[in-house]
């Protein structure tokens, strides 16, 4: 009996000792993937404050900015935060949808002073007022750009970008840029803008779907010589840490007022080409870029939707207080995108063909959005999606190759 004793003591040790150093090394491998986490996590170039502020410090500094431009976990006002630091923030420079990003898509922004700081805030979406003046860049010696972009040509922070190195390569001023990001920066697609189509929601020889951050655009832009007389800005990169071009990168603050969900965010590429016709696109919904329709489509859909007017969202949209039927996508799984790496045609060219009015299906706004008269005449004609996709080329395979260039990020 003792000996069964001692021998069933000496089990139960040695067995809690196994279980404990099973348990160690779980947690030691829980702490090394925390670690590792850690050690891996997105940042973006605002959050690393360290790597810039002292460069900051002595200079009058200029801020293009908007509600996206936040750092830490409080999405504190990158500006706010210069400001707590010391930093001496002269002037803040507002792209469309305003510096705080409550105003409506294509609504006038005029300039005005910020309740909060006290600053001037100059608006560059308001009386065609898209570049900096000489006068508005008066005192200034550095800007910085934050802004995040959402990986589409037409999202016209990209040309707010390009009008402000412009003018800082004028006025011989260093752009900083704090870098953020492409939540669509997984994909290159659509046809590479036609300079006859040239416009503020398209301006470079780039498709629709760019795959570039901010900062890689950027420098396509100098190294590509697309400024006015193809003057070279002086650019300040603080990229991303820990990014890649396939990382699913979720934004932390709505990028715009209709972009309000990550769907939407993910979908625009795609969705957005139906701002050139008569249909609806849920702006005037909370669900845009979630649904598209029109009221003569009725019987050939029963999916439904009724567009209202939303202050600083969509005040006056498309199709208003008509029941517009369609297609729902607030369901759509965004990873066909991801893996098939190409935007949608196939609901513009559906809808098209279901439309009884093919005549006033399209607007003018259409090729601008497009980049090129060539499409809507393809759709027009009946052509399929791979007939189409076929003559974007070779355009944008060089554009893919020449990207390469740019690259901050694999």
């Amino acid at each position: 009996m003792i000996r069964m004793n001692v021998f069933f003591k000496f089990t139960l040790i040695a067995s809690l000792l196994w279980y404990t150093a099973i348990a160690q090394k779980s947690i030691h491998k829980l702490y090394k993937a925390r670690i590792s986490e850690k050690k891996h996590k997105i940042t973006t170039g605002a959050d690393q404050t360290n790597l810039y502020i002292d460069y900051l410090k002595g200079k009058n500094i200029g801020m293009v900015i908007n509600q996206t431009s936040v750092i830490g976990k409080n999405l504190t006002l990158s500006v706010d935060t210069f400001l707590k630091l010391g930093i001496s923030v002269k002037k803040i420079f507002g792209p469309e949808h305003g510096f705080r990003g409550d105003a409506s898509n294509g609504a006038e922004v005029n300039s005005s002073t910020d309740p909060s700081t006290g600053l001037p805030v100059i608006s560059l979406y308001g009386n065609k007022h898209y570049k900096p003046t000489p006068e508005d860049l008066k005192g200034i010696d550095l800007m910085i750009f934050d802004i995040q972009d959402v990986g589409a040509r037409f999202y016209t922070y990209l040309s707010t970008l390009h009008y402000v190195m412009e003018a800082c390569a004028e006025n011989n001023i260093e752009l900083m840029l704090l870098d953020r990001p492409n939540p669509n920066g997984f994909y290159v697609d659509g046809p590479v803008l036609d300079t006859a189509y040239r416009s503020f929601v398209g301006l470079n020889l780039i498709p629709i779907a760019h795959g570039l951050t901010i900062a890689e655009y950027a420098q396509m832009i100098n190294g590509e010589g697309w400024l006015k007389n193809h003057v070279q800005c002086k650019l300040k990169i603080i990229t991303v840490a820990n990014y890649t071009h396939n990382d699913n990168y979720k934004l932390p603050v709505n990028p715009s007022p209709n972009l309000n969900t990550e769907k939407s965010i993910l979908l625009y590429p795609s969705v957005c080409l139906f701002e050139g016709t008569t249909l609806s696109l849920g702006r005037g919904t909370m669900f845009p870029f979630l649904q598209i329709g029109h009221p003569a489509l009725e019987g050939k859909y029963t999916y439904s939707f009724k567009p209202v007017s939303i202050p600083g969202m969509s005040e006056d949209p498309p199709q208003m207080d008509k029941k517009c039927y369609g297609i729902d996508l607030k369901n759509y799984d965004t990873n066909i995108i991801r893996a098939d790496g190409r935007i949608n045609l196939t609901w513009l060219i559906t809808l098209y063909k279901a439309f009884p009015d093919k005549a006033h299906f399209f607007n003018s706004y259409f090729t601008k959005l497009a980049g090129t008269d060539k499409l809507k005449e393809q759709i027009e004609a009946g052509e399929s999606e791979e007939e189409i996709r076929a003559s974007w080329e070779p355009a944008l395979s060089n554009y893919k190759n020449m990207r390469v260039k740019y690259l901050l990020y694999p």
